[in-house]
């Protein structure tokens, strides 16, 4: 019905800058919040950041300050600028999306994550 591919993911040595984006595709007619989760090796995926479709955003304490989440709702695309990345930034990113489907019924999906490894 859905699909969430997010792209951008890499190396990046401690201090350095990412981006990782999300595009949702498929049958869609509109999408409500959108956000990030991660998850590192050996640990619960966890809570990231946040954004509605009129553009309010919420981030975990962890990220606050060094990640910016935004939205393009015309390309119905997720972005997490990340700087100042430490080697706990490491872990595999998922995006989320609460879309409304074509038919009106509401569900969440998830992309298939993309790997951000940070180590000099």
């Amino acid at each position: 019905q859905v699909q969430l591919v997010e792209s951008g993911g890499g190396l990046v040595q401690p201090g350095g800058s990412l981006r990782v984006s999300c595009a949702a595709s498929g049958s869609i007619f509109s999408i409500d919040a959108m956000g990030w989760y991660r998850q590192a090796p050996g640990k619960q995926r966890e809570y990231v950041a946040a954004i509605t479709s009129g553009g309010s955003t919420n981030y975990a304490d962890s990220v606050k300050g060094r990640f910016t989440i935004s939205r393009d709702n015309d390309k119905n695309t997720v972005y997490l600028q990340m700087n100042g990345l430490t080697p706990e930034d490491t872990a595999v990113y998922y995006c989320n999306a609460d879309v409304r489907l074509i038919s009106r019924s509401r569900a969440q999906f998830w992309g298939q994550g993309t790997q951000v490894t940070v180590s000099s």
